[in-house]
């Protein structure tokens, strides 16, 4: 597990930037996974940069994201297509038919977590995954308790995540309740692991993650498992490692 320390959130998304520029200039058909939230948004809006500037292609790219909400449509501004669409794919060269996200509005959710995943499998799993840290130490929606085995799968949001995102929302109300998500066993299949963490409020995950035992009670533990993880942290966040 390598750890790149920056001064702050700007920083931190200018070294994620390069990362995955550097993974999409070395493989240009290289498989992302992709995250939502706060923390990846600047990490977004570098990537625009550098497309703007000529830098960097993404037009042979295919791409996955961990999870999206149950019950919300695609075009629903709370929903992680919405957010993609509007933080970074409306403003690159991606293809929308290779832009993939779990459909949290389909009929029949358990297939539609079935097909997710044959996709990911079938495009040969994810060469680079971006994410980031609960402070529950969810990865994606996988709350505490899951196994590390699990494949993607339909989540009961635990209330710690859903107050987190409340914000988002125009009240707790209206905060999902379910997701689905990429499971523990998909993300660890990813051959490259990029965790982003901003912030002291995480110091105390960032922490258990780095020095404390593997336990499905803190799902972000098992990358202590994985063979090429990069975390990318402000000194805030690494205040307690």
């Amino acid at each position: 597990m390598d750890i790149i320390r920056v001064k702050d959130y700007n920083e931190l998304s200018e070294k994620a930037s390069q990362l995955v520029v550097g993974q999409v200039k070395t493989a240009i058909h290289s498989v992302l996974g992709l995250a939502t939230g706060s923390t990846p948004e600047g990490l977004y809006q570098q990537l625009i940069e550098q497309y703007k500037q000529g830098n960097v292609s993404f037009k042979p790219l295919t791409t996955f994201n961990l999870d999206e909400y149950v019950g919300l449509s695609d075009d629903d501004p709370n929903s992680y297509r919405y957010y993609m669409n509007d933080k970074l794919f409306n403003h690159i060269d991606l293809p929308e038919q290779r832009a993939f996200l779990p459909n949290g509005d389909a009929a029949d959710l358990e297939n539609e977590c079935r097909d997710y995943e044959a996709m990911i499998r079938d495009a040969g799993h994810i060469d680079l995954q971006i994410l980031g840290l609960g402070l529950n130490g969810h990865i994606g929606f996988n709350e505490p308790g899951t196994p590390f085995d699990r494949r993607t799968h339909i989540v009961d949001l635990d209330e710690s995540t859903r107050e987190a995102n409340a914000r988002f929302f125009p009240s707790m109300d209206d905060v999902p309740r379910k997701a689905i998500t990429m499971g523990i066993g998909t993300i660890m299949d990813s051959k490259k692991i990029v965790l982003l963490v901003s912030g002291e409020k995480k110091a105390d995950a960032v922490s258990k993650l780095v020095n404390g035992e593997v336990t499905e009670t803190f799902p972000a533990s098992i990358l202590q498992k994985h063979e090429n993880v990069t975390i990318v942290a402000d000194e805030g966040a690494l205040s307690k490692v």
